[in-house]
This record gives C-alpha cells, sequence and structure tokens, in this order.
C-alpha cells in the first residue's frame, strides 16, 4: 500500500517569504517585553548564580530537542557535561555518551561562536556530531555532508502500511543550491526582528532538509544561533526546545502548514515568536525563584547549621516553589540524613525556630516548608491549614 500524500511542498523562490507585519509586531513586542523582564531579573544575581541558571537551562533543552526526535537521553549525565564546559555545579557526574556529547558541542558552538559565519562545513560538522559512529541507530547514514541519495526525501508518520507523507523535500540534487541561498540569506543583513529570523531560519531549513538525519536538532540549533547574535550568553535562559516540546503536536502541524502555505508565512512566525515569549516567561520565573533563594540566605547568613540541616535546607530550596513533594517530614528527615527519628525532630525544630522553616499542621501530620513567601502548595501557604498527610 503505498503512503497516503497531503499536499507536496513545491519549492518557492524563498527568501521571497512574507508576513503580515502588524500581527507580527503585537506578539513581538509582547516577547521582547518577556526578554526584557528577565534580563533586567538576571542583573540582580551574581555571575555564579546565573552560570548555575545557564548550566540547568542548557541542560534541560538538549534533552528536550531530543526528546522532539523520539530520542531520550540521561539528564544527570547531560548536567554533568554541562558543569565541565561552564566551570559550574557537579562536575563529578557520569559521562554522557559521544552523540549527546556531540549534541552539547554544537549547541555550545552556536552560543560561542555566535559571530561567526553560517557555512556549509559548519553543518556539515554540526551534523556530523550528532552522528560519530556514522549510523543512525542501526542505519548506516551519510554525515558530514548533504544528502545524496536518488530517492524523494519525505517526512512521514504512522504506522507501517497506514504511513502519511507530510510533505517531499526538495531532491538531493537541488540541496546544496538551496542551501546556498539559505546561507547567504543567513550571513547577511536582513530587515527582520532577530525572533522573526529565527522563525524564517528555521522554517526554511526544516523545509529544505538537507541532511539524511539530525535535521531538526540542527535546525533547532539555528534558533539558538539566532538568539545567540540576539541576546548574547543569556539565550542560554530561553528554552525553546523544551517549549517545542511541550508543544510538540502544534509544532508539528504548525511548520507543515506553513510548507503548504506558499510565501505567507504569518501563522507560523506568530506562532513561534509567542513560544519563545512563553520561554521568556518561564525563564523569568525561574530567575525569580533563584533571586528568593538569594535573599533567603542572605537573611539568614549569620546562622550556623550543622551539615545535615544545610543539606535538607539545600534540598528544599532546590525543590523550588512548588516545595518538596508532601512537604518535610520527621521521617523524611531520618532517611535523608540518615540520623534517629528523635535527632531528625529536634534538628527541624530548630530549623524552624532559626526562621529557615514553618511549620504546618500537627502531630503525625506535622509537614515543614521553606519559610519563603508563597512557597510552598497551595493548601500549605498559610499557617494553621491542614497538611498533607502521611
Amino acid at each position: 500500500m503505498s503512503p497516503t500524500r497531503s499536499l507536496i511542498w513545491q519549492a518557492p523562490t524563498w527568501p521571497g517569504m512574507h508576513y503580515d507585519a502588524v500581527r507580527v509586531g503585537a506578539e513581538l513586542s509582547r516577547a521582547r517585553r518577556a526578554q526584557g523582564v528577565v534580563e533586567g531579573k538576571l542583573a540582580g544575581l551574581g555571575f555564579e548564580q546565573r552560570l548555575e541558571l545557564a548550566a540547568e537551562a542548557w541542560s534541560q533543552d538538549a534533552v528536550a530537542t531530543a526528546a522532539i526526535e523520539g530520542e531520550r537521553i540521561d539528564l544527570t549525565a547531560v548536567r554533568s557535561s554541562v558543569a565541565r564546559r561552564l566551570g559550574v555545579g557537579n562536575q563529578d557526574g557520569p559521562n554522557a555518551p559521544r552523540s549527546v556529547e556531540g549534541l552539547l558541542d554544537i549547541m555550545d558552538d552556536a552560543v560561542r561562536q555566535r559571530e561567526a559565519p553560517l557555512t556549509h562545513e559548519r553543518l556539515y560538522a554540526w551534523q556530523a556530531a550528532l552522528f560519530p559512529t556514522g549510523y543512525s541507530g542501526m542505519v548506516k547514514i551519510l554525515v558530514g555532508a548533504y544528502r545524496e541519495h536518488a530517492e524523494p526525501m519525505q517526512i512521514i508518520s504512522g504506522r507501517v502500511g497506514h504511513e502519511r507523507v507530510h510533505y517531499e523535500a526538495p531532491s538531493s540534487a537541488d540541496v546544496p543550491a538551496e542551501m546556498q541561498k539559505l546561507l547567504d540569506w543567513f550571513n547577511a543583513t536582513t530587515e527582520h526582528d532577530s525572533l522573526v529570523k529565527a522563525a524564517l531560519a528555521h522554517l526554511w531549513f526544516e523545509t529544505i532538509h538537507p541532511f539524511e538525519d539530525g535535521n531538526g536538532r540542527i535546525g533547532r540549533v539555528l534558533i539558538d544561533l539566532v538568539l545567540a547574535r540576539d541576546s548574547g550568553d543569556v539565550s542560554r535562559l530561553i528554552r525553546t526546545s523544551q517549549r517545542l516540546l511541550d508543544r510538540r503536536r502544534d509544532y508539528y502541524e504548525q511548520l507543515e502548514r506553513a510548507q503548504h502555505g506558499g510565501l505567507d508565512v504569518t501563522e507560523w512566525v506568530v506562532w513561534f515568536v509567542e513560544q519563545v515569549r512563553v520561554s521568556c516567561e518561564e525563564a523569568s520565573r525561574v530567575v525569580d525563584a533563584s533571586l528568593e533563594k538569594a535573599v533567603f540566605w542572605m537573611n539568614h547568613q549569620d546562622k550556623v547549621l550543622t551539615a545535615r540541616q544545610r543539606k535538607v535546607v539545600n534540598l528544599l530550596i532546590d525543590a523550588g516553589p512548588n516545595g518538596f513533594e508532601g512537604g518535610m517530614s520527621t521521617r523524611k528527615y531520618e532517611g535523608i540524613g540518615g540520623t534517629s527519628r528523635a535527632t531528625a525532630s529536634r534538628e527541624l525544630i530548630e530549623l524552624e525556630e532559626l526562621g529557615f522553616l514553618r511549620k504546618v499542621g500537627a502531630g503525625r501530620s506535622t509537614r515543614y516548608y521553606l519559610s519563603i513567601q508563597e512557597w510552598g502548595p497551595a493548601d500549605a501557604i498559610h499557617d494553621g491549614e491542614p497538611a498533607e498527610g502521611n
């Protein structure tokens, strides 16, 4: 049975793409305001704190861009690799596989070498880094070069026998010329805002689909490159791949509509800029949490804790505003600290008296939460409300 075909993309004369400047401009203004808020809040953090936030955001985004393609990678290994690259946090964790290191290499290259021109050779290196063995799964693929196979490059979904062709990319013979057009446009100064340019570059690259594999991840690194040129290292905090993973179905649908919609790409650009705005808003909340932590420790800098107490407080802080699930109980403290029930109870009471924790509930239902305003589950924000059960 032959695959069911949707409208097959016929290569337009890009970069003749156009969009409704009024509609795009309205969403662009909102995104730029959200971006400005993030940058303003970051000014209140120290260098090390900013690095720590960047490391976590980069780690999460690397896992997300792989997950969009259905690949699961170990977040712990990614975190330790990122920590070593940025010189921050826990650098003694497990090593990541070569393919994951390759993904981090190209994401890092996009930020650190953001002013370098985008060339065929640079893209070849990016794609080769993703497939260090020359295989994608069990299939040998061409790496470090554009695709050369004679058969059409089709984007297909669905089970065997019921496949759906979403679009057919340009023939392999046309790829070098199509990519040269894209690179000429990408490296030139354009009238487009950077967020719009990121949207157009990603759409254009994904539509050409120049490689046998790795196009999605490389296309999202192109977004990283444009954002890095726009806002420098701050761009590491804007987790666009995480947002695209959260909206994965919409992401694919929006790309497909744009690829079938001729040269008017308004809907795609508006949707994409909206996702960047939401990513900025999420980054802003992360920075807020970090600022709260900084103020929290500053308010308690003169207080002495045991190593066990500091470990538990840090654990609660790392859990963030939504709190350690179910709050901290004597039993949990006992397990985490490796101590007796009596010692756990005494040290929790000390932390409450020192102002680190606030107690909710009584008896077996007693739970402790950080003394940070509006942190913790909604039903435990105010003292005296029932705590969660055991």
